[in-house]
């Protein structure tokens, strides 16, 4: 008997240790859980090359157009994509300032794949809507950019105006839901209509979404195993491609959102709004992220573009007053520093910032020190994907299809570049000892 019951517990420690590592790979939403963007021990390559298949364990072609972000749960990796009926579909990636939508108003399908992740081979792949765009994007932007995102029970994909979609993880549509025309453009000039782009999340039974337009503006918590509306949030705002974020603190959790009028701290569970703080940029689309007991929230958009680093608990307007960058709930702040369109990084007690242009910044993330300002010798292209870190590394996507590799620190040492040989644009999942990066074409697993 002692033999027998010896053996079961030997089982059951292996089995929750198997479960701990599953937890552990799963990359579930946009930039991994909490947006952190961190999977060490993950053991990748040095040197990899997208053309000539070094470092490639697999490849695989993904239809149509997209910019959302691969997402993983245990063995299966999920995508989506908006295929266009018309013929050489594209999107112009770069540094420029116009404003143009895209003329592609084609019949399109909006699909969500589930790949094997350790093989590539597509397991399913299901239409979730098919029709005329019902908005406009950018021509720098595709009409799938939101990252879909999972719990293991349910895989969500939000498509902008053609709606909110929620799979099971064998393909099957649970349920579907029309969150209206959402018209995202330039905050200055509204018939410069751009799309969307946040992304959903998952809290507990609940697919939160941030829809902050040229119109009406909310936040909506979802059911995530019915599609019924369970709250919603209404609010004054301009348009914001931020994806929100789910902050677990000790005595409250706060949901955080990133938007131009008002970073905002609401309650995931009602949506009631629990703090604000103004004095923000007029386009915002990094997604706020933490650590310990400090939340950072940035944007780009001159002429403040700042980076806020707030403590959570705050109750009413804790807008900042003129000329003070410091108070009882933002620990410190900085103007001219916040990155448009990347997610800025939290590893190992630093802040790192990418801009656009390449300006890459590394901060003391408890007191705001500046450790280095480096430019990252891209190509000319840019950046629009966010960075990711695993054992040591920092790895930085650029758009021209190279992955900057940068020794994490306080001092700057870049330690390599790798192509993946396509455009790129999306934010890379790491999960199995692999990193899975998603070029215009192809999605690629790079590993030993």
């Amino acid at each position: 008997m002692k033999k027998l019951l010896t053996l079961f517990l030997l089982i059951l420690a292996i089995s929750a240790n198997a479960q701990k590592q599953s937890t552990k790979d799963n990359w579930p939403s946009f930039r991994g859980q909490h947006a952190a963007g961190v999977a060490d021990g993950q053991n990748l390559p040095d040197a990899w090359d997208g053309e000539k298949g070094t470092a490639i364990k697999w490849k695989v072609r993904i239809p149509g157009l997209a910019h959302s972000s691969p997402i993983v749960w245990e063995d299966k990796l999920f995508v989506t994509s908006a295929i266009s009926s018309k013929d050489k579909a594209t999107f112009k990636p770069g540094l420029y300032g116009a404003g143009d939508a895209s003329d592609d108003k084609s019949v399109h399908q909006w699909k969500v794949f589930c790949l094997d992740k350790k093989s590539g081979k597509i397991l399913w792949d299901k239409v979730a809507y098919e029709g005329v765009p019902l908005e406009k994007r950018h021509v720098k932007s595709t009409y799938a950019s939101s990252s879909p995102a999972t719990d293991g029970r349910y895989v969500v994909a939000l498509f902008g105006s053609q709606g909110l979609y929620a799979f099971d993880m064998k393909g099957k549509l649970i349920w579907k839901k029309d969150l209206g025309r959402l018209d995202v453009g330039a905050y200055d000039l509204p018939e410069y209509e751009w799309g969307t782009a946040s992304s959903p999340i998952i809290y507990k039974d609940l697919v939160i979404v941030q829809c902050d337009t040229s119109k009406e503006d909310f936040l909506m918590g979802i059911n995530i195993k019915t599609g019924e509306t369970v709250w919603k949030t209404e609010r004054t705002e301009m348009p914001s491609w931020a994806t929100p974020t789910i902050y677990p603190g000790k005595a409250r959790t706060e949901l955080i959102t990133n938007a131009p009028n008002f970073i905002r701290g609401n309650d995931p569970e009602t949506g009631k709004e629990l703090w604000r703080l103004g004095e923000s940029s007029n386009i915002t689309a990094p997604t706020p992220i933490f650590s310990g007991e400090l939340i950072v929230v940035a944007s780009g958009r001159r002429p403040n573009a700042p980076v806020f680093v707030v403590r959570p608990g705050a109750s009413g307007d804790i807008t900042l007053p003129k000329g003070q960058s410091t108070s009882q709930h933002v620990a410190w702040t900085r103007q001219k520093t916040g990155s448009y369109m990347p997610t800025p990084l939290i590893y190992h007690g630093l802040l790192y910032v990418l801009k656009n242009e390449g300006i890459f910044s590394c901060f003391d993330l408890a007191t705001g020190e500046e450790k280095y300002q480096s430019r990252i010798p891209h190509q000319g292209s840019g950046f629009s994907g966010s960075p990711v870190a695993s054992d040591g590394k920092i790895y930085l996507p650029s758009e021209d299809g190279d992955i900057f590799v940068v020794k994490a620190g306080d001092k700057f040492e870049l330690l390599g570049k790798n192509s993946i040989g396509q455009l790129l644009m999306a934010t890379p999942a790491i999960s199995g000892k692999m990193m899975f990066v998603r070029g215009e074409k192809d999605l690629f697993a790079i590993g030993r």
